[in-house]
């Protein structure tokens, strides 16, 4: 598998993220288009740590499709598998950021581009070069992208891919959330490294006992590697058994969440890259869990995420000074 093209494939969302940028003269609120969508944030940090990646996804044939698809190519990520839809346009996202820099999603995607990408559209050949193949639940809520996501998620665990899930909870974009917590369990009978956030356990588990969330992952699920990410009170590694858990990098210049969570998710993938998922001590997962924590730290510091993710000397420094 070492001799794969591609290091990391992912599939799922792609989508303009109007990002609130002060008023106009007028008062009126202003909004930035920057491009968004958690798959390619992941695959965009990888770009940045020198890694390889390779996206399966659907935008419109339309101004917005096309701005996306060149951001993606200037990250270096390979869009051979990105579908133009002439038929429906790219979806888009309006995010209301909190003084806190916590955020809120209002989607205009009844139907977007992205909920178009069907069984046909993927290159499966593009899956079994790949390491790592990547997704979410957002390709996940409709009936013909769910089909394409199975297909794919079936085609990663032939070729033996080491499979990640990001369960990325959005609740505006279900009709019913029993169905996104099939979806979410759909993903986590069938990975080996799951990123979930505090608020996704809440709402699997109803509870805020993140230790007893694990367990009850593990007990059902059996996968390698979770990682739950929380926020303000840092992460936690939960592997084989044992528990590490990484304090977080704080920020006074938070401007917003946006894109931590896949920044974070990232970085997990790329020692996952490096290290594999045999025999990971604590001295490992720590290591792992303060890089990721302060990648995920210095995005919140910059509007947007795709085309202003951190580069590893930059991580780097940022740990060291924090020592």
């Amino acid at each position: 598998m070492e001799n794969r093209l591609y290091d990391v494939t992912a599939l799922g969302e792609l989508l303009i993220d109007f990002t609130e940028n002060g008023e106009s003269s007028q008062g009126n609120p202003t909004f930035e288009a920057n491009p968004g969508g958690a798959p390619c944030n992941v695959l965009a940090m990888l770009n940045r740590l020198g890694k390889k990646t390779a996206f399966i996804g659907k935008v419109g044939n339309d101004m917005f499709g096309k701005q996306l698809k060149s951001a993606v190519e200037e990250c270096g990520i390979d869009t051979r598998n990105l579908v133009m839809d002439d038929e429906v346009h790219t979806t888009l996202a309006f995010v209301h950021t909190y003084p806190d820099g916590d955020r809120d999603f209002s989607f205009y995607r009844n139907p977007g581009a992205d909920m178009m990408l069907t069984k046909d559209d993927v290159d499966a050949d593009l899956i079994r070069n790949s390491r790592i193949f990547h997704f979410g639940t957002l390709s996940s809520t409709h009936e013909g992208v769910r089909e394409a996501t199975r297909y794919a998620l079936d085609v990663a665990k032939e070729a033996g891919c080491i499979i990640t899930f990001d369960p990325n909870l959005r609740p505006p974009l279900w009709k019913d959330l029993d169905d996104a917590r099939r979806e979410i369990e759909y993903g986590m009978e069938r990975c080996d490294v799951l990123k979930i956030s505090d608020n996704e356990v809440e709402f699997l588990f109803d509870t805020t006992d993140y230790d007893k969330g694990a367990a009850l992952i593990e007990e059902k699920y059996h996968i390698p590697l979770v990682l739950i990410t929380m926020g303000k009170d840092g992460s936690r590694a939960y592997y084989r058994g044992r528990k590490v858990e990484a304090a977080p990098f704080l920020q006074e210049h938070t401007i917003e969440t946006t894109g931590a969570g896949d920044t974070f998710c990232a970085s997990t993938l790329n020692y996952v890259l490096e290290h594999g998922l045999e025999d990971l001590t604590d001295e490992n997962l720590c290591e792992l869990l303060t890089f990721a924590n302060a990648a995920a730290s210095l995005i919140t510091t910059k509007k947007g995420a795709l085309r202003v993710m951190p580069e590893k000397d930059e991580i780097l420094n940022f740990i060291a000074l924090r020592k």
